[in-house]
């Protein structure tokens, strides 16, 4: 596919920040940063390392240099941030790493073990998914694809040492971090001035995809609800780079509407229950919500109601209606009503 082109973006600082796009899965873009200006040369997300995904980003900084002018060798690259622990950010770690002559590696600590126990993160996320599907409602036979489906793109990657960790109250030549839980644990947002890189924590176009805190802790629209509002007060920010999509020109605004659209869903959500004769499953909540969905976007909307579900039945909207059947079997499907 066409990629879209590279951008070089400004902060007040005088930091250069060059946006490159990479193929991080078939037909889908994501964006990786390199930050000069800003202390060492500093490459900020890696791709998935699928597909075309490293090619793209190596053939993106040799065009810094072919393209931009810039004195840039791809082992001039010193440092590298993963914003969160999605395979789409930091899969292609290691092998930049390896382009680099090995440059440092820093994450959130709440990430960390995605990146240097990765094999263990995996095996633990997936028997953690495959017990919330079962929860869910979701059959078994759909159960099992789904799992496959998951773990798919998931055996390219291999673990990596983190040799720094990013901390809100350690700003790091010029660049400050904004723990944001919610889409991911470990999520974080960098500021460079008035740029703001945002990383899958707000993006131009897409309500960034939620699951629930049963699956992986300080996940959760309760603690993305709560990162939204935190990020209401970062004053001065007249730019936003996403993961994903678009920039951002009006910060406030966008979150404005993200936090309309999950307004939306909850109330979705309570009416699907209170219409409903008997009580219903997040399975039979999402067919309703996302009818039209396929392959791996059927646990994409499972994952989206979960959120949602948990959510309101965390703040006393919902209630579970089969405590016999819960309190009797290993892990039944958990059927809800409106409280």
């Amino acid at each position: 596919m066409a990629l879209p082109v590279i951008e070089c973006f400004h902060s007040n600082t005088g930091a250069k920040i060059y946006r490159i796009p990479v193929e991080v899965f078939p037909e889908f873009i994501g964006f990786c940063y390199v930050i000069l200006d800003a202390g060492v040369p500093t490459l900020i997300d890696t791709g998935s390392s699928y597909g075309n995904s490293d090619h793209h980003i190596t053939q993106g900084i040799v065009a810094l240099r072919t393209d931009f002018g810039e004195a840039l060798d791809i082992t001039d690259i010193e440092r590298i941030i993963v914003t969160h622990g999605h395979i789409d950010h930091f899969g292609g770690v290691a092998f930049m790493c390896e382009q680099t002559g090995g440059a440092t590696i820093g994450i959130h600590e709440l990430d960390r073990r995605v990146l240097n126990a990765y094999e263990e993160r995996v095996i633990v996320a997936t028997k953690a998914l495959h017990v919330y599907l079962e929860r869910a409602g979701v059959s078994e036979r759909l159960n099992m694809k789904l799992m496959e489906i998951y773990g798919f793109a998931k055996k390219h990657v291999r673990s990596v040492d983190v040799d720094f960790l990013l901390h809100e109250d350690e700003p790091l030549d010029g660049m400050q971090f904004y723990h944001v839980p919610g889409h991911c644990s470990g999520q974080v947002c960098i500021q460079l001035g008035d740029v703001l890189i945002s990383a899958d924590h707000i993006l131009s176009h897409t309500t960034p995809h939620q699951a629930p805190e049963s699956i992986t802790q300080y996940t959760g629209l309760g603690h993305y609800l709560e990162s939204l509002e935190k990020t209401k007060h970062i004053d001065g920010i007249r730019l936003a780079l996403g993961g994903h999509e678009e920039p951002i020109y009006d910060l406030y605004a966008r979150i404005e509407d993200i936090e309309a659209s999950h307004r939306r869903k909850l109330q979705r959500v309570i009416d699907i229950v209170e219409s409903s004769e008997e009580p219903v499953t997040i399975s039979d909540i999402s067919k309703k919500m996302y009818p039209d969905v396929s392959g791996y976007h059927i646990l994409l909307a499972l994952e989206e109601v979960g959120a949602h579900v948990e959510y309101l039945y965390n703040r006393g909207y919902l209630a579970v209606c089969n405590l016999d059947e819960v309190e009797r079997e290993d892990n039944p499907a958990l059927r809800y009503g409106i409280a």
